[in-house]
């Protein structure tokens, strides 16, 4: 059955991303030597080895997501060229 009606075609588009990063970078150098006060052995290769991972970013306490999430927004916005009122969808991820 075919229709007479014509819809317009619908689509969706990333027109701007925007990331924001705590500042506290903790390297595998950093945790191993907090953990070695408490008693725990590691090492920057055994870290790397296990998890490809060399340094991570801590928020500070009191900080939340949407203190980070407000300017990773402003910057998509800007590199979209768009302002807040002609949004139809936000996208949020952490990791």
């Amino acid at each position: 059955m075919t229709s007479t009606h014509s819809t317009p075609p619908r689509f969706s588009r990333i027109t701007g991303t925007g990331s924001m990063l705590p500042a506290r970078r903790l390297t595998n150098a950093d945790l191993a030597a907090d953990l070695a006060t408490r008693g725990v052995e590691t090492s920057d290769g055994w870290i790397v080895e296990r998890t490809g991972i060399r340094a991570r970013r801590w928020a500070d306490a009191g900080t939340s997501c949407s203190d980070l999430a407000l300017p990773a927004a402003r910057t998509a916005l800007e590199q979209a060229g768009l302002t807040p009122d002609q949004l139809d969808l936000i996208i949020f991820a952490t990791t």
